[in-house]
């Protein structure tokens, strides 16, 4: 059984009953287009059996990596996110999540919540633009250009 599959038999077996769970595991394939998580996810959640099913309140940490999009260099951070959802035995798509038999799974429900966040152009912090385009501080040469493929446009006189 996977880490993020919680048995829940005992909360559904009382109304009003609560229990705090930590998981940390690798979710493989989590990744934007130009982010990927790295390393294990880690989810802090508190359930609560309600007679709709069972609210899980948690909090979300995993670390992504990628490529900044002006210097193409390493560039990754650490997300804190927080989600509040609902679990239930006949869940509305797209609103709800599935109660699986006495076993809810809480990985789609942390792909969701780090998908969202996942940079879609991820850049270092600002000064990595100055040192990636000489181009762009004020004390470039001004007569050659920085890529050859543009050179015909110096000798061109601006008005």
């Amino acid at each position: 059984m996977s880490g993020f599959r919680i048995d829940v038999a005992d909360l559904l077996a009382r109304a009003g009953a609560r229990r705090d769970v930590v998981v940390a595991e690798p979710i493989e394939g989590l990744r934007s287009t130009a982010a990927a998580v790295t390393g294990p996810v880690t989810v802090a959640a508190h359930l609560e059996r309600i007679p709709e099913g069972i609210v899980v309140r948690a909090d979300v940490e995993a670390t992504w990596s990628g490529e900044c999009s002006y210097c193409l260099g390493e560039v990754g951070e650490t997300v804190h996110l927080h989600a509040d959802e609902l679990f239930e035995a006949a869940p509305v798509e797209g609103e709800t999540y599935p109660i699986e038999g006495q076993v809810i799974d809480l990985e789609q429900l942390v792909r969701d919540t780090v998908l969202l966040e996942l940079p879609l152009a991820p850049h270092c912090a600002e000064p990595c633009r100055a040192e990636a385009d000489p181009g762009a501080t004020e004390e470039a040469p001004t007569d050659t250009p920085s890529d050859p493929r543009w050179a015909a446009l110096s000798e061109l006189e601006i008005r």
